[in-house]
């Protein structure tokens, strides 16, 4: 592993924060979601667990610096970037043209396709006629609602706050479809009491304009040395085995996706 590489990521990210050196109590601030499992959600004491919450603090130890996780609901996560909230969002954000106006992302560091789910024996067709006037939920401001708007156009798009208020209308009955990440599915909804009495429907949803190319770390417009930090970062704990490990531990595979 290039220490010296490591170092001076660390040094930059304190400069394209505003700090000269990393002095006691400098921090970088990291949005994160908290409401998307297993990637992030909230114990009941307020700790914030999951695969997204585990990155960002392991490449925080990577860049030497201490970071702080400030919540914030999806909806306003690309906003309270640009106010100066945070100084960057590890949150499972697809890396996108539309998004990439807004901010600027780092390399990925996972790519993992979306699946639809439905009851088991309900039928459903993913298909733009068998979609056609089903109530399909999404979460609001996600690629997923960009994927159904362009490839089914005729479902009954319902959009929610969060994940888990989708799931929670699926396992009700009041939609009869949702679109979300399939490792999110799976272990979010799939594998529990919940999701019994469900499973995937139709393949890979996989769309390089709605979906991007993976997962990335999104910081501010013009943050380059930000965006080199994390990058090294990124490629230090694929070379150690630290990231394969954590990703095993959450998902029984490596999700980094094709070219690792």
């Amino acid at each position: 592993m290039n220490y010296k590489k490591i170092m001076f990521a660390a040094f930059a990210v304190m400069l394209a924060i505003g700090v000269g050196s990393a002095n006691a109590g400098d921090k970088l601030r990291i949005g994160v979601e908290g409401a998307y499992p297993p990637f992030s959600w909230k114990e009941p004491d307020g700790t914030l667990k999951g695969f997204d919450i585990d990155i960002a603090m392991m490449l925080c130890a990577k860049m030497d610096v201490e970071c702080e996780l400030v919540e914030q609901d999806w909806d306003g996560i690309i906003p309270a970037l640009l106010a100066k909230k945070y100084d960057a969002i590890v949150a499972s954000m697809s890396i996108t043209a539309e998004r990439k106006k807004r901010v600027d992302f780092t390399n990925k560091y996972y790519n993992t396709p979306a699946r639809f789910i439905a009851a088991n024996g309900s039928g459903i067709e993913v298909s733009a006629s068998g979609l056609a006037g089903k109530r399909v939920g999404v979460q609001r401001g996600t690629v997923h609602q960009c994927w159904v708007e362009k490839a089914y156009p005729d479902a009954e798009l319902v959009l929610y706050g969060t994940q888990e208020d989708v799931f929670a209308d699926l396992a009700s009955g009041r939609i009869d479809a949702q679109i979300s990440d399939s490792l999110q599915g799976l272990e979010g909804f799939l594998n529990t009491d919940a999701g019994n009495g469900y499973g995937f429907v139709g393949g890979d949803q996989d769309d390089l304009e709605c979906m991007g190319e993976g997962a990335g770390v999104a910081v501010r417009k013009g943050s380059e040395d930000l965006v080199q930090a994390f990058n090294n970062a990124i490629q230090a704990i694929r070379a150690d085995g630290s990231y394969e490990a954590l990703s095993m531990k959450y998902f029984g595979t490596d999700i980094y996706g094709a070219g690792s």
